[in-house]
């Protein structure tokens, strides 16, 4: 059986303690501090809400998480890193780099959602932590669940062998590439360079330095029978790769941004995207400056299969 590319249950952690986090901005150049960040949680919160309104307004089953306030994690915003949901039933969860990350795992997300999704098994491979080595879910992957293939630019956050363990488990197939910004800095994750739909898919091809390796990656989104739209780095700086793909309650097709990323696309590529769903965006700017992380980020896609 053929996975979904894409759902209408989708996840959100509503923060508490959003902010700046010293502990990924090494690796992170999307990061930057705004000076008072008690503002930040508040802006950040405000955010939030109306993000949330506005996937509900566009049929999206938004199922809220409210954050705890210990432990502290600024993050916890970006849950689709720590966890994955697959149609099969599969939870994975992931190795995290940075310390305060890894406490956003939470078992009560998972026995809460047991209460409507059909849960089979939950592979964790947070062990690899204690090896230095992470891969930091769908940040670190973008998956293409229908073809069984998973993206991945290597990094500090995504380890080559956690890749591959996770493509034997899941039956996925590995694309693995260097990828670098217009500065030369590794992308820490990524789905801030590309994303991939049911019959579409964006791409910073720039940011892929390695002329074979590029090339593998164009060819395989074309032989998957995607319309590949190529973004500059200065869309990538400003989230344009950082989309996803979601249903709404009619089974109608979504392309989910934030406001940043759709005031820099040009004309033609949102006229190419609309062919392929209805784009929903939403100002997120405070969430994207301190958190380096947008949209896509914010939203762990829940595939299980709904209980009967």
């Amino acid at each position: 059986m053929t996975d979904n590319q894409s759902t209408s249950n989708i996840l959100m952690i509503r923060p508490v303690n959003f902010g700046f986090n010293e502990q990924t901005a090494e690796s992170n150049a999307f990061q930057n501090r705004d000076a008072d960040q008690q503002a930040v949680q508040d802006k950040a919160l405000a955010e939030f809400d109306h993000f949330v309104k506005t996937l509900e307004h566009a049929g999206v089953q938004v199922i809220v998480v409210n954050d705890t306030p210990q432990p502290h994690t600024p993050d916890s915003i970006f849950p689709n890193n720590w966890v994955s949901f697959h149609d099969d039933g599969t939870i994975f969860l992931y190795p995290m780099q940075a310390e305060n990350r890894r406490l956003e795992r939470r078992e009560d997300i998972i026995t809460n959602l047991e209460d409507k999704f059909k849960v089979g098994h939950i592979i964790d491979l947070s062990r690899f932590e204690a090896d230095h080595r992470f891969l930091e879910g769908t940040g670190s992957m973008v998956l293409d669940r229908e073809n069984k293939i998973a993206y991945a630019c290597l990094s500090p956050r995504t380890d080559k062998q956690v890749l591959d363990l996770f493509c034997e488990q899941a039956s996925y197939k590995a694309i693995s590439f260097d990828a670098a910004d217009e500065h030369g800095k590794a992308i820490y994750h990524t789905n801030v360079l590309m994303c991939v739909g049911s019959k579409f898919a964006v791409i910073c091809a720039d940011s892929i330095p390695n002329p074979h390796e590029r090339i593998v990656v164009l060819e395989s989104l074309k032989s998957t029978q995607k319309e590949v739209i190529t973004i500059s780095f200065e869309q990538m700086n400003r989230f344009a790769g950082n989309m996803l793909e979601v249903k709404n309650d009619k089974g109608e097709t979504l392309i989910v941004m934030s406001k940043n990323a759709f005031d820099v696309l040009k004309s033609e590529q949102k006229m190419t995207l609309e062919k392929y769903g209805n784009l929903v965006y939403a100002d997120i700017n405070t969430i994207e400056t301190n958190g380096g992380g947008s949209a896509r980020c914010m939203m762990a896609e829940v595939h299980l299969p709904v209980s009967s």
